[in-house]
């Protein structure tokens, strides 16, 4: 269902003089896409959000959810079918994971067992096994863990529109990463109308389809695709919100499993040393690449240091390269990179196994070769098995 916004000003009583905290606010948000809203403190980013399910009022101004007011809805049942996701997550302590999740499902009368099937889905679907973490209580997760949790809840009774309120702003950078691509699998999925408030801009361009930059007052300052906000800000403003490494940032427009991946020599443990060897010796790639039983990197071999018989073990193998997710952009998976020292990083599934390598020339290239362009509409899904 499209979101879309009509002149909508959010003046608070008693502060007539002050700068409104939404400022006639007009765009439209197409079905199915992530339009982000990015911006300094005090821009109206979550006023503008909480205006959607009538947690706030408007001033002045219509919100249409396919084309309906919400103001013509009942303000509870209206929350009910949106998903709502924040920083602080909000579940609650008393409940399990099980019942956090159901809670909503339960307000709309939903059947136990219904309830506890959609719960069992769902935590299946945002990574968490549920005969793991049913019965477990919020206190017993970390904090990544409970973000799950909370973005579960928020899809429990598949509401066609999410508010996402910084979700993932206070997990650290690794397990933000990992949420963000959670995100993008998911979202590639399920094709929900998201809105999500965030104050930063590299997240803004890795998730957003559109992204709407908010100055402060509440004022619009640009709406537009990932790749026009960086190569035609429309403002100084906005230019300088971008960054000044706006060349830099295209990097995020790109996914490493859109990439063509190379393959380079590989063996599992326990496999014959010399075909092994052989294998890599006539392949200009100088290491080969040990993989588990189940095809998870264990680390390389350099081709010298490859036995000439015998099996191949894993204490022969030293773990070099960072692992990376299709959906990883190819701006993480630089700086992932350069901050290990090497040259290539290897690409693998939801399981851990092995799908290809990227390295850091292939990005180079990537980056020249995307100068000047301006690409336009939804960005391709990551391929590479994330579905």
């Amino acid at each position: 269902m499209p979101v879309e916004f009509r002149h909508v000003t959010k003046r608070y009583a008693g502060d007539l003089d002050a700068p409104a905290a939404v400022e006639d606010l007009s765009l439209t948000v197409p079905a199915g896409q992530t339009c982000v809203l990015v911006g300094p403190s005090g821009c109206g980013k979550t006023t503008t959000l909480k205006m959607v399910n009538r947690l706030v009022e408007p001033t002045s101004g219509q919100i249409l959810i396919d084309g309906v007011d919400v103001a013509r809805h009942d303000p509870v049942k209206l929350r009910r079918g949106i998903g709502y996701v924040i920083q602080q997550i909000g579940l609650f302590p008393h409940l399990t994971i099980g019942g956090n999740v159901a809670v909503v499902p339960e307000l709309l009368g939903w059947h136990a067992a219904r309830c506890r099937e959609r719960a069992d889905e769902l935590l299946a679907l945002v990574g968490l096994d549920p005969a793991t973490y049913r019965a477990r209580y919020p206190h017993e997760l970390s904090g990544g863990e409970r973000q799950r949790v909370g973005v579960a809840r928020a899809l429990a009774a598949d509401p066609p529109v999410m508010l996402m309120d910084e979700p993932f702003g206070a997990v650290d950078p690794v397990v933000r990463e990992r949420l963000q691509n959670e995100f993008l699998r998911l979202q590639a999925d399920l094709a929900k109308t998201v809105l999500f408030v965030t104050h930063d801009i590299d997240e803004a361009i890795k998730l957003g389809d559109r992204v709407a930059v908010m100055d402060v007052g509440g004022r619009l300052a640009q709406y537009a695709t990932p790749s026009e906000l960086l190569t035609s800000p429309t403002s100084e403003f906005v230019a300088r919100f971008v960054g000044a490494d706006r060349g830099l940032k295209r990097l995020s427009l790109r996914r490493v499993g859109e990439l063509p991946l190379a393959m380079p020599p590989v063996a599992r443990v326990g496999d014959e040393a010399g075909p092994a060897r052989a294998r890599t010796l006539a392949d200009p790639f100088p290491y080969l690449l040990l993989l588990d039983g189940l095809g998870r990197p264990v680390g390389w071999l350099d081709r010298d240091r490859i036995p000439t018989e015998g099996l191949l073990e894993e204490r022969l193998a030293v773990p070099m390269s960072p692992l990376l997710e299709p959906e990883t952009t190819l701006r993480d998976a630089l700086s992932m990179l350069l901050a290990a020292e090497v040259q290539a990083g290897l690409v693998v599934d939801p399981r851990g196994a092995m799908v290809g390598m990227v390295t850091a020339d292939q990005i180079g290239a990537t980056l020249r070769a995307e100068g000047g362009r301006t690409a336009e509409g939804r960005r391709p899904a990551a391929a590479g098995g994330t579905r």
